[in-house]
């Protein structure tokens, strides 16, 4: 007797769960708030937001937030996305209740912050800041999950404006480049919010795509081809990114949601397993540095520099960091802190050796050239500088043993990669 290829995927997942790897019962569906640059540079949040809604069940979605502190991210993309979602939808609910309404997802879009914050880490409000207080001020006791795929701006932000909501949120935010974008957001947050319930995920995410070797028997580079391919609109447009590669930066954040107790940061989790951090690294120097200026990776690295006093509103941009990129320059913006003095956050996101040069428009700002060397190791030796943090900020495993390749932390996340993209396989299965 011929069996189709769906009939066989669901018999091969139940062998496969039936050997005891299912996921961790979670004690009560969470509040979740997505914060994501969608739309932007990097694709993967395209991706991550489709996992997103084809299991919209596991959430209680209170918010979808356009925060891209680079790049064009926008609420329409979200909103494009979610078209596509409504026209799987019939067939996705009827296979699997619960599961958003794509009205609901409409309801709860919000623009935020387009493009990062200046040196004190915030500006003014925006409909996405707003929407982070209301959803926290919510009269529901349980605790509101912020997950951060992109920059902290309307975050931080909302952290100014309503500083009472603090106790009410929890957050899981996938760092690494977007900490280099948004540091000066971070930097506002881990000074003046340090008991704020934090996950600060720098790299254990890349576990997830990584592909070192032969890991498990799903690879992420023929997953399109195998489980996506003829599957509606959103299996349609999933090819879009990375020609169908499996990348999904930001969905660890969702895993570490629907794989147990999301309130045990040190359990093992789909989503990563994470250790008490109560310093985060803070280097400052009123100089450019040298070859002998070592940082961890994911470090802020804050320059205070002299130079001269200028007529211009404090916290305006007014000179810059170059830095190369492949075959570009990228710049990160300085700030004027009044009285002849200037500054500039700067979050290196791997393990490299910085070259970089200052530069300005203004009369007789000095111009200077300097280096800096990025160790592989977060959060490093100790600095007096450093952010002193509260009992409640998690990040990335350091133990050696659980490296993937260079990323610190990598195998909590990609011994898990083959069950749980199996177990989206399923979901597949039903827009075909």
């Amino acid at each position: 007797m011929m069996l189709k290829a769906g009939t066989i995927l669901l018999c091969v997942l139940g062998i496969w769960l039936s050997h005891g790897y299912a996921q961790q019962p979670v004690p009560v569906k969470p509040r979740i708030l997505i914060s994501t640059d969608i739309g932007g540079t990097d694709p993967d949040d395209n991706q991550s937001l489709t996992h997103l809604m084809m299991y919209s069940d596991k959430f209680m979605i209170e918010g979808l937030v356009s925060s891209p502190s680079y790049g064009k991210g926008s609420k329409a993309e979200i909103l494009r996305m979610i078209g596509l979602y409504e026209q799987d939808y019939p067939k996705l609910k009827a296979h699997q209740s619960g599961l958003a309404s794509p009205d609901h997802l409409r309801s709860v879009t919000k623009q935020g912050r387009q493009g990062n914050a200046p040196f004190a880490g915030y500006t003014k409000a925006t409909e996405g800041s707003e929407w982070i207080i209301r959803c926290a001020r919510s009269e529901n006791t349980l605790p509101l999950w912020v997950l951060c795929w992109g920059g902290l701006e309307d975050l931080a932000q909302a952290l100014h404006d309503a500083p009472d909501i603090e106790s009410k949120i929890r957050v899981y935010w996938i760092g690494g480049p977007n900490k280099k974008w948004s540091a000066n957001s971070y930097a506002y947050i881990a000074e003046h919010c340090p008991n704020l319930w934090f996950i600060e995920v720098n790299s254990s995410y890349y576990g997830l795509f990584s592909d070192n070797e032969n890991l498990d028997s799903v690879r992420t580079t023929d997953y399109y081809s195998k489980y996506i391919k003829g599957a509606g609109s959103l299996g349609k447009d999933f090819k879009k990114y990375y020609d169908g590669h499996v990348k999904m930066g930001d969905t660890p954040s969702l895993l570490y949601m629907m794989d147990g107790d999301p309130n045990i940061p040190g359990r093992e989790s789909w989503g990563g397993s994470f250790e008490q951090l109560y310093s985060s690294p803070r280097v400052v120097f009123d100089r450019a540095t040298n070859v002998k200026d070592t940082v961890a990776f994911c470090t802020v690295v804050e320059f205070r520099l002299s130079g001269p006093e200028v007529n211009i509103p404090t916290d305006s941009a007014c000179f810059w960091m170059e830095t190369p990129f492949k075959n570009t320059v990228q710049k990160w913006a300085g700030y004027y802190l009044g009285n002849g003095r200037f500054g500039l956050k700067y979050v290196p996101k791997q393990a490299e050796v910085v070259n970089y040069k200052f530069r300005s428009a203004i009369p007789g700002f000095k111009a200077s050239e300097g280096t800096l060397v990025v160790t592989n190791l977060w959060p490093g030796k100790q600095h007096s500088t450093n952010y002193s943090l509260g009992n409640h900020w998690y990040t990335d495993k350091n133990d050696l043993q659980l490296f993937e390749g260079k990323i610190q932390g990598g195998k909590t996340v990609s011994k898990w990669r083959t069950e749980l993209l199996l177990d989206w396989a399923k979901r597949w299965e039903w827009l075909k």
